[in-house]
């Protein structure tokens, strides 16, 4: 049963897992959560916000694990491991906020807190009054006696994550002016926040806010009415909050205009199954996946600038190299999609210009016959510039290959293309050959195994 705002409820748990549901659909914004550490009603640095820029602690005790997409609805998570909350830590704030719209525009936006060991619901709250806001501070875990309680919050923002950091002492980087719409067919960013006049938190007269115990001072948004000395933090930089989404209808982005020229790019692929089945797999009468032995292979057919072609992938130990040509890595291999940061391939971007272009892909290795009921959000993480994320469309054909995305190199410029594309094999043909033809890579394929 959901909760009703200001009501609390103890999380007798070590570690939780916070989720934040929406329902997608055409118009429908995108979500993300985010967490902030505060001691004394504040951050002690930029390090104690946890989103989809900074996705860990440096404590181990949040991370963010990113997005699951399942039919009609998104799931966003968050892994807190309370008995490794820092001492000084008194309150993790959990908060949401919408990209490209209003959380009137985003329907079945709620919270819950699961057990992580036994994923039992602990708590959850329901958003129902949103209408202009764009950042939502839906719940908070708080200590008290010992003990970490979870309260329903519910206090909305209409200047966004970047308003709601900021009265929380996080600094901001702001965003650079975006060129023209005429020169670019990227999306731009956000326009500069402005902020608006504080204001404190007033609960509804229906459902009074919990307060602690007498002894305890009472802490409303967004200022405590009680303040802890907090030690100074050394500089840090600001902040970035832009992200890149790429849809259907804007499929391509510069690395270079995001930022993302140099260091590391990580590709993550982030999957999970469906117990219920339906579409394609449902057609058939029976089950699309043993959930027990799935496997998913995160692969790169690579072409460099000196005419050498090779894969990056688990099947026959080609893990590839970093520091040496293909410049190109797989971190490992994740049989159950049990792994937190799911399977990812790491992109050495000091190297850009050796490369010509770059195709990831994911293939079926065992444990399914189709990508059908199997969901999964693919991520590409520049180490000095914007995330961009992309959800897989749900498969309707019996296919064991999706090219996720094709980076090209544009005079220097890394762009790269959504493709979200599910190729069915011809009997007898390999998904690595399926891709390769697919896309006239022209490479000899053996048979291999793990």
């Amino acid at each position: 049963m959901s909760m009703r705002k200001g009501a609390n409820v103890p999380v007798p748990a070590h570690a939780v897992r916070v989720e934040l549901t929406w329902r997608s659909g055409p118009g429908v914004p995108d979500v993300d959560a985010s967490a902030l550490l505060l001691v004394g009603g504040r951050v002690r640095s930029d390090a104690d916000f946890v989103f989809y820029n900074q996705p860990s602690h440096s404590s181990g005790a949040v991370r963010h694990e990113g997005k699951r997409s399942g039919p009609g609805a998104v799931t966003d998570t968050l892994f807190v491991d309370l008995a490794r909350m820092e001492p000084a830590v008194e309150r993790l704030v959990l908060a949401a906020s919408a990209d490209g719209g209003t959380f009137g525009r985003v329907p079945g936006l709620g919270i819950r807190v699961l057990d992580a060991a036994g994923g039992a619901e602990l708590a959850r709250f329901d958003s129902q009054d949103a209408t202009v806001e764009t950042a939502f501070i839906l719940g908070e875990l708080y200590r008290r006696q010992g003990a970490w309680k979870f309260r329903a919050v519910g206090q909305g923002y209409d200047s966004g994550l970047e308003g709601l950091a900021t009265d929380f002492g996080i600094t901001v980087d702001k965003p650079q002016q975006p060129p023209a719409a005429s020169q670019s067919p990227y999306p731009a960013p956000a326009a500069p926040y402005a902020p608006p006049p504080a204001a404190p938190y007033t609960p509804p007269a229906a459902a009074p806010y919990a307060s602690p115990a007498p002894h305890t001072p009472s802490l409303p948004y967004p200022a405590p009415t009680a303040q802890v000395p907090v030690p100074p933090a050394a500089p840090s930089a600001p902040v970035r909050l832009s992200k890149v989404t790429l849809t259907k209808e804007a499929p391509r982005v510069s690395l270079a205009k995001q930022g993302g020229s140099s260091g590391a790019m990580r590709i993550n692929l982030n999957w999970q199954s469906r117990k219920q089945f339906s579409g394609w797999g449902a057609k058939l009468g029976r089950a699309a996946a043993n959930h027990s032995d799935l496997d998913l292979d995160l692969c790169a057919l690579y072409e460099l600038t000196d005419g050498r072609k090779g894969v990056v992938q688990a099947l026959g130990n080609a893990f590839g190299a970093l520091h040496q040509p293909p410049y190109i890595h797989l971190d490992g291999d994740d049989r159950t999609g049990a792994v937190d940061s799911g399977e990812n391939i790491t992109v050495n971007l000091d190297q850009k210009d050796k490369f010509r272009r770059l195709l990831i892909f994911v293939t079926i290795y065992e444990g399914a016959r189709s990508f059908a009921d199997l969901h999964a959000t693919v991520t590409l993480q520049p180490q000095f510039g914007a995330p961009i994320e992309f959800f897989l469309d749900e498969c309707t054909v019996p296919s064991t290959v999706c090219a996720l995305a094709l980076i090209t190199n544009n005079g220097g410029d890394l762009v790269v293309q959504r493709e979200a594309r599910y190729l069915v094999p011809a009997r007898g043909v390999s998904p690595q050959r399926t891709v390769d033809q697919t896309y006239g890579w022209g490479m000899n394929w053996t048979p291999g195994r793990k």
